[in-house]
């Protein structure tokens, strides 16, 4: 049996349980390669629809299907053994109703293996959360800046500035909280707002642009990793320049071919010439 094999995964109520206590460290992870180096290191994988950008080069979270995401949620699954997989519900397959929610999700979870399912929104989405939570599914619930409503927020922008803002987010934030979701993610707020939401609910808050007094951090992995040159948001820190990296090395495989130095002898399979 490996070593990862014999590792127990974290669960949703291990999750939970550690309001208040040691930091919560999640990442997002999408392929298997990429999960298998990351997850000794978190407490959280995220399978989030942000592969939309990340992977598949669209302009926003939307076009994503549930079918993506049960294929990458799977990959991930198989090639870990210690984080709480979570996998993001796409826009579409749970807004209508409870019950189409359950039937998106308990595929997610049959399908991959996961451990819990993600969904965005607030009040409106308290009983949908309540539904799947007393029928077995863990769910993490999303406020704040949610991208699947950047249609109806007007954009990619920072919330909860304006008194009115602040006060729906705390309402959504409490209302999620309550219906039973295990944690919640708390993207792109004002740093007050994170902390006071920390203290408002009786979950882990899991800052993504919000405070460090949220009870955990999540950063898509690419932008950690500095993938992505084009765009960095002001709320990611990058811990390594790999996009320079892989650049550098692809210009120096590409002159060694050009060349005629790659492949050298040591990368070719000697072998008799053949008789005459």
């Amino acid at each position: 049996m490996s070593a990862q094999a014999q590792t127990r995964r974290l669960t949703a109520t291990q999750i939970r349980a550690r309001k208040g206590g040691d930091k919560l460290v999640c990442l997002t992870a999408y392929t298997a390669p990429v999960a298998r180096l990351i997850d000794a290191e978190c407490d959280v994988l995220l399978v989030g629809d942000s592969l939309a950008m990340v992977i598949y080069g669209f302009d926003s979270t939307l076009p994503v299907t549930l079918d993506m995401m049960i294929a990458h949620g799977a990959a991930v699954v198989r090639a870990t053994g210690h984080a709480l997989v979570t996998v993001d519900l796409p826009f579409g397959s749970y807004q209508e109703s409870p019950e189409q929610a359950f039937r998106a999700a308990a595929r997610v979870m049959a399908e991959t293996g996961c451990g819990a399912v993600k969904l965005e929104g607030g009040e409106e989405m308290a009983e949908t959360v309540a539904f799947l939570s007393r029928r077995g599914i863990p769910v993490m619930g999303h406020v704040g800046l949610t991208p699947q409503a950047v249609n109806t927020l007007g954009g990619y922008r920072s919330r909860g500035h304006k008194a009115t803002e602040r006060s729906k987010i705390v309402e959504d934030a409490v209302a999620v909280a309550d219906a039973g979701a295990f944690a919640l993610v708390v993207e792109g707020v004002a740093e007050s707002l994170g902390r006071e939401l920390t203290e408002r609910v009786g979950v882990p808050t899991i800052g993504i642009g919000a405070s460090s007094s949220c009870d955990g951090q999540i950063l898509v992995t690419d932008d950690m990793l500095g993938l992505f040159a084009e765009f960095t948001p002001k709320f990611v820190k990058r811990y390594r320049e790999l996009g320079a990296e892989i650049r550098a090395a692809a210009r120096d495989y590409a002159e060694e071919v050009r060349a005629g130095r790659f492949p050298a002898p040591e990368h070719t399979y000697p072998g008799a010439n053949p008789r005459r």
